[in-house]
């Protein structure tokens, strides 16, 4: 054991052995990890000191073999590059830093997003990208205002064609609103509603989507209070003071056929 270098002995409660790795680097005691083997163990030390102190890889030279998972390579690489020590496997670049998933893939972000993703993990699950905050899986996508329906191409776009291109420059919101779309009726451009009941019903056609997305939540509310119950979203009109609000919500008229079809739902709910 005298000879292994960054090892501490230790046990679990069921009495076996293994072995924390670790190293102190800029007056930083940094952990490897724990291995059962203590060869492991020992390379794992012996690939962050060549990193760290002998400065002999680069992020492209990762390759299992070394002893560290690809995560921890990273880390290492960020700090002893750009002397930040950063938890998440973080590399920064002058004016954005690259967020690696995997060896293969990484995202771009903007500096100002540092503290946060130092902070908070990205995972991936069913190919959307969430990070858990105060227990709760939250979107990456909601902190640029894009909701979790919304379809890239239709609600958002990335200007540059890069969809790991996750600076705020390259993303454009097109749609805030849910249910609403851009359209064109009889060649003159238009917002329609759209609501999902027993398959989609359309609200309406409207010439802002500031309208349209006013009408959407009419005629949810006319749902609701013919006793359909389904949670639907709620569109926050940002640009519109409550009297203004108001206003368009008394003078847009709704489809009738959805109007039909709530009074028919009440009709069988008294029933």
């Amino acid at each position: 054991m005298s000879s292994y270098q960054g090892l501490t002995k230790a046990s679990k409660k069921n009495g076996e052995i293994y072995y924390r790795a670790g190293i102190t680097y800029r007056n930083k005691h940094i952990s490897l990890g724990s291995f059962n083997d203590i060869t492991l163990g020992n390379k794992a030390y012996e690939t962050a000191n060549a990193i760290l102190r002998e400065g002999i890889y680069t992020l492209t030279d990762y390759d299992k073999s070394f002893g560290l998972d690809f995560e921890k390579w990273v880390i290492l690489m960020n700090f002893r590059d750009n002397g930040i020590y950063i938890r998440n496997p973080i590399y920064l670049r002058k004016h954005f830093f690259l967020y690696y998933i995997d060896k293969d893939s990484f995202y771009i972000f903007d500096t100002d997003d540092l503290f946060y993703y130092g902070h908070h993990k990205i995972m991936i699950r069913g190919g959307h990208l969430f990070v858990s905050d105060y227990g709760m899986q939250v979107s990456i996508l909601s902190r640029y205002g894009i909701k979790n329906y919304a379809v890239p191409g239709r609600d958002f776009r990335y200007i540059n064609g890069n969809e790991r291109d996750l600076r705020y420059s390259n993303i454009e919101v097109i749609n805030p609103y849910h249910g609403v779309y851009y359209s064109k009726w009889k060649g003159h451009p238009c917002y329609i509603a759209k609501i999902h009941i027993e398959g989609d019903y359309v609200v309406g056609r409207y010439s802002t989507e500031k309208e349209a997305a006013i009408a959407y939540n009419k005629a949810a509310d006319t749902l609701r209070r013919s006793g359909f119950l389904k949670n639907f979203p709620t569109n926050y009109v940002t640009d519109a003071d409550e009297i203004e609000y108001a206003k368009l919500y008394h003078k847009l008229r709704i489809s009738k056929n959805i109007r039909i079809f709530a009074e028919n739902f009440a009709e069988r709910v008294d029933k």
